[in-house]
């Protein structure tokens, strides 16, 4: 048939690829990211209007009445809801987040939880929390991450490389630093910071408001690259800096900068200790914690904001890597260093280098401290993460009970809780505060998915592989042998098999309601299951992660005899497991039978520094670790349908990736298929791109295995 004649595909009204893509994967209209006023009476957090409003808006609870107040309404302020020009850690912070939104994307406040600074289309905004004020501050250019001080008198803000300081009635506004250069930039993380340390901020108010710690980047050393749009020739290239593994970093430093004009630079061993991994300034003073370029070494440091010397706190190592987790290092009220010891399988809460907690916990996050009290999530089944407290008088307490994905936030005794579990698969939050007469729950608009995920979740093989099985609705035992999908992410970043349906859940049974058998499996190097089995794929990331795929494909055969028809088995991924997908079909063809890959790494010494490096070492000590991970070598040896799907302008994975698999799959003469996404990043957002690339995979699916 003709490639003209051929027609759209159909998409049902309420399909789930539609609803996903309409709704940002059901993100709209739920409650998030809940700060409180200093009493703990008063809770701020971010909502859109309805389940498919992209505007963020910032509303307050009442914990004393249990009424919900709208403060800051970009329609209703007449303010430019899109965003400007974003810095690359912003996207990244939002990419990481899934954050589609735009509006009020983030906030902060002065100590009192009283004034609230958010920016919108790089204008500053401030709202009185108690009056519902809120009005526009000028500044002298856009803004960035702005943040009050702890007093509220001014707002520090990012913009045009300058750390700056604004009054609060906007009567002043000047800056504290200076970009020496045009690649030079104070208060903005560079990109391996908010990519893989979890540091998505660069500037940190004293308790007096008087000073900040500032991060300095200076991306000279970094590599100049280009991505270019093929669909509009007219347009120049995008120049990036990107620090591709085994080049320079990009140069940073930490200042402490004075409202008064006083700057004095943080000095340590730089040389020694390149990343600057999580800084911050509390009621001990200024602290920052530094990491070698191994990854094997992390120091703690206490900064004296005197003279901007270092001495070291605490030291961690490791023979493969230290474990960098959200929200470490931390110190209670009292000084106590809160952070983290591996020890056998077991990643310990520690306070003051101390494990406070048991073997068989493996700690995730920490939330927060408030006073001496810890706030943090851990599991000791990988398919649940729970919200945890530990202080020195009751130790550690498990805050929540029902199977699922838990997490939460707390200050001055109240406690807002977020619970994904299978009876609530958009989250469920509660506010608790003693002497309320009963749970307040915070209202979520997010949409009821149209479909329900029904994994079974299996332990496979001898390493107790955590899988779910996807079946499609209505099956029956005899109804006979299905064609197979696996749908794994597989890698270090993310973990797809839990007791709480995500919205990747509600795609793998969407494809199972299509008449597949979906399994999703979580193999070596995945979260949640402790150190050792992190760092199984420490110098290989290619061989554990695929024999687990396949050790389980052969133990869920097993377990359902008759079930899954191996000889009908495809494989899809995205990111790291769109490398897994197509490593898959290269190197096992006599197991997979067709494989999508978006976005996969095929290359990856043009991944970056800190991300690969901590798997595969520098590329001019162990070359043949990349050489062995690389899909170039493998491309002669095709013989199965592989579709390549790339964002034409993914600044992650870069294009560059898919197009040299391509041309080596052409040079050898072996057919593939290759969708390029035009304007799409690492995560496509555009809403018909989004929902019909579920649709083009699900057709490549059927023709490659014939049904």
């Amino acid at each position: 048939m003709p490639t003209d004649s051929v027609p759209p595909v159909s998409v049902p009204t309420g399909s789930l690829p539609r609803q996903l893509a309409r709704t940002r994967r059901l993100t709209l209209g739920a409650p998030a990211q809940p700060s409180f006023s200093a009493d703990g009476r008063t809770v701020l957090f971010l909502r859109g209007r309805s389940g498919e409003d992209p505007v963020t808006c910032l509303w307050a609870l009442d914990t004393g009445t249990g009424e919900e107040r709208l403060l800051a309404d970009p329609a209703a302020l007449g303010a430019d809801a899109t965003d400007a020009e974003l810095p690359e850690a912003e996207r990244i912070r939002r990419e990481r987040a899934r954050v589609h939104t735009r509006g009020v994307t983030a906030y902060a406040t002065d100590a009192a939880g009283g004034l609230a600074a958010f920016a919108l289309g790089g204008a500053l905004w401030l709202a009185d929390t108690a009056t519902g004020e809120v009005r526009r501050v000028p500044t002298a250019t856009e803004v960035y991450d702005p943040r009050p001080d702890p007093t509220g008198r001014r707002i520090a803000y990012a913009g045009g490389g300058a750390l700056r300081v604004v009054t609060a009635d906007g009567a002043e506004d000047r800056a504290l630093a200076e970009p020496e250069h045009p690649e030079v930039r104070y208060g903005v993380p560079e990109h391996v910071a908010a990519e893989s340390m979890h540091r998505h901020r660069a500037h940190w108010w004293s308790p007096d408001g008087t000073r900040l710690l500032v991060a300095r980047v200076d991306e000279r050393p970094l590599r100049r690259l280009h991505l270019a749009d093929p669909a509009d020739p007219a347009r120049p290239p995008r120049a990036i800096r990107y620090p591709l593994a085994g080049t320079d970093n990009a140069e940073v430093t930490l200042w402490l900068l004075g409202t008064d004009g006083r700057r004095t630079e943080v000095r340590w061993d730089r040389a020694g200790y390149e990343y600057l991994t999580a800084a911050g300034w509390d009621g001990q003073g200024p602290y920052a914690a530094v990491q070698s370029r191994d990854q094997r070494t992390v120091l703690t440091l206490a900064v004296d904001p005197a003279d901007g010397t270092t001495r070291v706190l605490a030291e961690r190592r490791d023979e493969h890597w230290v474990e960098l987790l959200p929200g470490l290092p931390a110190r209670t009220a009292a000084g106590a260093l809160v952070d983290t010891a591996d020890q056998g399988d077991t990643r310990h809460l520690t306070v003051d280098g101390k494990p406070v907690t048991p073997p068989g916990l493996r700690i995730r996050s920490v939330l927060g401290t408030d006073g001496e009290q810890v706030l943090f999530t851990a599991s000791d089944e990988p398919t649940e993460t729970h919200l945890w407290s530990w202080d020195p008088v009751t130790g550690a307490v498990r805050l929540s009970e029902e199977p699922g994905v838990h997490t939460g936030a707390r200050r001055a005794g109240t406690l807002v809780h977020t619970a994904h579990t299978p009876g609530a698969p958009t989250g469920r939050t509660t506010v608790h505060r003693a002497g309320l007469p009963a749970t307040l729950t915070l209202v979520s608009h997010a949409e009821t998915p149209v479909l329900t995920a029904r994994p079974d979740l299996l332990r496979l093989g001898p390493r107790e592989l955590r899988g779910a099985l996807f079946l499609p609705a209505g099956h029956r035992d005899g109804d006979g042998p299905l064609p197979v999908l696996l749908d794994p992410y597989g890698g270090p970043a993310l973990q797809k098999v839990t007791a709480a349906p995500h919205w990747w859940d509600l795609t793998s049974q969407w494809f199972a309601d299509q008449g597949f058998a979906v399994l999703a499996v979580d193999g070596r190097g995945t979260p949640g299951r402790g150190p050792r089995w992190e760092k199984t794929v420490h110098a290989d990331i290619a061989g554990p992660a695929l024999a687990d795929q396949v050790e389980a494909l052969h133990a869920a055969a097993a377990l359902r005899p008759g079930l899954l028809d191996l000889d009908r088995v495809a494989i899809r991924g995205w990111s790291y497991g769109g490398f897994l997908a197509a490593l898959a079909v290269l190197r096992r063809p006599d197991v997979f039978h067709a494989a999508v890959a978006g976005a996969a790494p095929t290359d990856h010494r043009l991944y970056d520094t800190h991300w690969k490096e901590r798997f595969l070492g520098h590329p001019d000590e162990h070359p043949e670790r990349y050489d062995a991970a690389s899909l170039l070598p493998d491309a002669p040896g095709l013989r199965r349908p592989l579709l390549l799907i790339q964002g034409l302008a993914d600044d992650n994975v870069l294009p560059a990736h898919a197009l040299r698999l391509s041309a080596a799959l052409l040079a050898a003469g072996r057919p593939h298929e290759f969708l390029p996404l035009v304007g799409a990043g690492h995560s496509p957002g555009d809403e018909a791109m989004a929902e019909h690339l579920l649709h083009h995979q699900l057709d490549f699916l059927r023709r490659a295995l014939r049904l």
